[in-house]
């Protein structure tokens, strides 16, 4: 796991003259957090390569970055992990392999079969390759979007990096706000891909390519789809033999994720999908797993309880870490410091990141994409609802008109106003109500915080797109949200969130439920198989007894901080101070800004805490990184 970053431009651009080196290694020095452990460069005809690396499998000095090909056609700077290294290592007889890394079986793999390797490639990684020979850089990022790639075009100039604020730190990219991406992230609480909230950076979007070259410029194009990948005839299956797949693979995809030559533990809140990773963990290595969990005080909060049920099941290493609430208030600045994106969620993540990387551990494995793919949120339950009651659609629209205006009075907030705009709506299906589903804000509430004019919402517009498209339209429904949960929720917010908290501690996290064949097969599962009566219920079953009833059963919690309660009190200086700033900004409109806090403070219960504390963190991140 490491940092990557780079700046490609024709041989006769004026800054080739100057020398771009100074601006590399500004780029390079904004990434020394992710990789520690060594760095390195490399600088040929128009390209300039940088790498910091993390060092996880082969981490002596002979695998560190850029590393080239033996007849030098190719040089490549790679973060992340191919887990199937080792066999696609074995296919490559020919090759004289010089390490014991996968970086090198990536080079190796592309050296022989160009892009068409991708699809061999099992795991998350993003990697630039420049080819000396045929001048052209290509930019690759995983099925998932679990590691990050940004990328500015200045003209024929590209450059690229891992993180957003290592192309800031070229200071070649201009500090300016984008106005369509700042609305995109009141309304969702993160910007959609490919924009990002830096006029003229954008990130490559999950399982796409990019290619540059001095005289055809930049060409995106996408290697691998979802959809596509599907087995229809997995709906065929007998349950007995779904349920001996699904087991086989998910322990599959751990065991996968256990190699490295680092520590590796996990994550563990006490819910079904972490306590499954770490149960699975436990029976297929070879050593004691160590879990760690975050409590709480306050006990509405605390998952502890679970956490050490599945702890002592497993015989784990546990280490419980206590977070206090003066505690949070020293951490925060840190923590706000580390995002690379603003989120409203992300302190979370580096808090347990830090103390998960002061044990020792290098690697952590995480239940991320659990929910997604075995339809454990409250959406799923809510869009097969509303499939079942599309029938209401058909009624008169000034009637429906009349009823969304009588709901919007009678439930204030945003319960109330999602209810409204759906009885507005003319059709039902997913690809029409998804897109409510994760709105922070709507439309009315933003024109009262907001100065500029309000575009459409880019998440609609994509999720619809998606949805639409052949392929995914066959899907089952619950198969439908999954795709638009992976293709927005996850990876805008909970991918981007885990890679930037936990990368600022050097720590990388694994997704087991991210793998694409378990993916490709649990998408094909009927709606009947899937989500009978209670969600998850296809893994809980495959899983058989491997999870105790009291974690089966429990109540659904989530990962979060008591952010409600310390932003009325230890919080609220700290969060007045920034919610006053923002309300200067030429964006923002002061009375609103200021209305919307005093509501909070006042407890309306229409103004959830999340709404407050994205602002407050928006400010902070523009402040840091003095985006205006």
């Amino acid at each position: 796991m490491c940092g990557i970053a780079g700046i490609a431009a024709p041989a006769d651009d004026p800054g080739h003259a100057g020398d771009f080196s100074p601006a590399l290694d500004r780029m390079s020095g904004a990434l020394v957090h992710r990789g520690p452990d060594a760095g390195g460069r490399w600088q040929g005809g128009k390209v300039l390569l940088a790498h910091r690396r993390l060092g996880v499998i082969d981490p002596g000095r002979g695998a560190d970055q850029p590393m080239h090909s033996p007849d030098g056609r190719f040089q490549i700077v790679y973060n992340g992990e191919v887990y199937n290294f080792k066999e696609l290592r074995s296919a490559l007889p020919g090759h004289p392999f010089r390490t014991n890394s996968d970086t090198e079986v990536v080079l190796a793999a592309w050296a022989d079969r160009g892009d068409r390797c991708l699809k061999q490639l099992e795991g998350m990684f993003a990697f630039a390759i420049w080819d000396v020979q045929g001048e052209e850089l290509t930019l690759v990022r995983d099925r998932f979007g679990e590691k990050p790639v940004y990328y500015a075009q200045l003209g024929k100039r590209l450059l690229f990096a891992s993180e957003l604020r290592a192309l800031l730190a070229s200071d070649m990219v201009p500090r300016e706000l984008d106005q369509e991406a700042l609305i995109d992230h009141m309304r969702h609480g993160a910007v959609h891909g490919p924009s990002t909230l830096v006029q003229g950076v954008r990130m490559l979007q999950p399982g796409h390519l990019l290619r540059w070259s001095a005289s055809g410029g930049i060409r995106i194009r996408r290697w691998w789809n979802m959809a596509e990948s599907v087995d229809p005839a997995v709906g065929d299956l007998p349950r007995a033999e779904l349920l001996r797949q699904v087991r086989d693979r998910f322990f599959h995809a751990v065991e996968k994720r256990l190699v490295a030559d680092v520590p590796v533990g996990a994550f563990l809140s006490g819910g079904i999908d972490s306590s499954a990773v770490v149960g699975a963990m436990a029976q297929v290595s070879a050593t004691p797993v160590h879990t760690f969990t975050i409590t709480f005080d306050e006990a509405e909060f605390s998952e502890a309880r679970f956490a050490k049920i599945i702890a002592e099941k497993f015989g784990t290493k546990h280490t419980e870490i206590r977070l206090r609430p003066e505690e949070m208030l020293h951490l925060l600045p840190q923590a706000l410091a580390g995002m690379d994106h603003p989120s409203a969620d992300g302190p979370n993540t580096w808090v347990v990141s830090k103390m998960t990387k002061e044990a020792g551990i290098t690697v952590a494995l995480s239940g991320l994409g659990g929910d997604e793919l075995f339809a454990g949120y409250e959406v799923f339950k809510r869009s097969l609802a509303l499939l079942r009651n599309r029938h209401i659609t058909a009624f008169p629209r000034p009637l429906r008109n009349l009823a969304a205006y009588l709901m919007q009075k009678a439930r204030p907030g945003a319960a109330g106003w999602k209810a409204a705009e759906l009885l507005k709506l003319s059709a039902w299906r997913v690809a029409d109500t998804y897109p409510l589903a994760r709105l922070s804000l709507g439309d009315g509430e933003l024109r009262k915080l907001l100065t500029g004019p309000l575009g459409p919402d880019a998440v609609a517009a994509d999720v619809r797109h998606e949805l639409e498209e052949v392929h995914a339209a066959r899907l089952p429904p619950l198969a439908q949200v999954s795709l638009a949960e992976l293709g927005s929720y996850l990876v805008d917010t909970l991918l981007r969130d885990t890679d930037q908290m936990a990368m600022a501690h050097a720590l990388e996290v694994r997704a087991p439920f991210l793998d694409h064949t378990l993916a490709s097969l649990v998408m094909g599962v009927p709606d009947r198989a899937k989500f009978p009566h209670t969600p998850k219920k296809l893994l809980t079953d495959a899983l058989g007894d491997l999870l105790p009833k009291e974690v089966v059963h429990r109540p659904k919690m989530g990962f979060t901080l008591p952010w409600d309660q310390w932003m009325r009190e230890p919080l609220r200086h700290f969060c007045a101070v920034r919610m006053e700033s923002l309300g200067r900004r030429a964006q923002f409109d002061a009375s609103g800004v200021k209305h919307l806090w005093e509501r909070f403070l006042s407890r309306d219960p229409a103004i959830t805490w999340t709404r407050v504390w994205m602002l407050v963190v928006l400010e902070e991140w523009m402040q840091a990184n003095q985006v205006e």
